[in-house]
């Protein structure tokens, strides 16, 4: 008599199945990784994503200033982004997906600028 791995319920059904349900093959398989360590990649998923949820939250206009420890504090890492794009000053602003950010000097105080990806950002720069 085969026996599902996860509750040790009697199995019916395919000469292979391993698993009474569904249900039982999920928690088998999470209980299995859960204390598993995240990989590389899904670390820097995981941060990428913050960044980008808190780039969101703190531009609700489009372009907004933050201090950098207010954002810092709050989980930001500014080591972690998808791409970058330079405007016309030649300042290079960091994206996290469709969001961006540049650290800039302002009053004495650090803070980031904040700005959404625009449709004029995709305009190849024109080279001297």
């Amino acid at each position: 008599m085969r026996k599902c791995l996860a509750c040790k319920e009697k199995i019916e059904g395919r000469s292979d199945k391993i698993f009474c349900s569904t249900y039982c093959k999920s928690n088998y398989h999470y209980e299995k990784n859960k204390d598993k360590e995240a990989s590389l990649y899904e670390k820097i998923d995981r941060q990428l994503k913050l960044n980008r949820r808190l780039l969101s939250h703190f531009n609700k206009s489009g372009k907004s200033f933050v201090r950098k420890e207010k954002l810092i504090e709050a989980g930001f890492n500014p080591k972690y982004f998808t791409h970058y794009w330079k405007n016309k000053k030649g300042e290079v602003y960091l994206f996290c997906y469709e969001y961006g950010f540049i650290q800039k000097l302002n009053n004495g105080k650090q803070k980031y600028i904040l700005v959404k990806w625009q449709s004029y950002m995709n305009a190849p720069s024109k080279k001297d």
